[in-house]
């Protein structure tokens, strides 16, 4: 069996409106000027407290929890209708759906969003039983530390050899490179290209559909280096 993890948001899903909504609320409503759109893109992937201390590093710490809890506030009361604010990239459902009735395969997900968040899309989806080990913010160190890959790799007993990170940051891809498993880039999110490339992504693809190809030949790369 071979594992495939997937990022959330900015690699399976396209939240970027709902995140920088939540930020300029957060940071309005402490009278605060609110990072641009590309300042609160660039930190997409990283765990809350990660991501205000690169958005806010002269705020005081009481401060930057209250940011939190501001930004989270608001990203609930959008979950009240996700539909203007999030959606599936294109080609997405087909493609995992593809992937996860193949028997040589188990997808996971390790995300920087909460696990609440993760349910709800899962819920969302009809995706009961699609992801065989779900990772998320609530249980481990931010991106790029590799506790979500290794403990996804105990869970389903699947070694590096085996393991592909597929992502749409840089901290994906830096994560990835920490557990030793294979790191698959994908252009359609919040980083560059050149951003993946620099971070050490193995394969970097432009679309959704490209997805089945290059785990093929990730997997090959893998096992000629094992």
């Amino acid at each position: 069996m071979k594992l495939v993890i997937f990022d959330c948001d900015g690699t399976i899903v396209d939240s970027q409106a709902g995140i920088v909504l939540s930020m300029d609320h957060a940071f309005r409503s402490l009278h605060m000027t609110p990072p641009s759109r590309a300042a609160t893109l660039s930190v997409v992937g990283l765990s809350l407290p990660e991501a205000f201390s690169v958005l806010a590093p002269e705020a005081e710490y009481e401060t930057r929890r209250d940011l939190i809890e501001r930004y989270k506030n608001a990203f609930r009361e959008l979950d009240h209708d996700p539909s203007e604010t999030e959606g599936l990239f294109p080609d997405c459902k087909a493609v995992i759906g593809a992937l996860a009735v193949r028997d040589d395969l188990i997808l996971g997900i390790a995300t920087g969003k909460s696990r609440r968040g993760v349910d709800r899309l899962i819920a969302n989806e009809g995706w009961h039983g699609v992801f065989s080990t779900i990772q998320t913010a609530d249980e481990h160190p931010s991106k790029p530390h590799p506790s979500m890959i290794h403990t996804a790799m105990r869970e389903t007993g699947i070694g590096p050899a085996k393991t592909i990170m597929v992502g749409d940051t840089t901290y994906d891809v830096e994560m990835a490179r920490a557990a030793q498993v294979g790191a698959v880039g994908v252009t359609w999110g919040y980083h560059l290209r050149d951003e993946l490339d620099e971070a050490g992504a193995h394969i970097i693809i432009e679309d959704y559909l490209a997805l089945p190809a290059a785990l093929e030949a990730m997997f090959t790369q893998l096992s000629r280096t094992a």
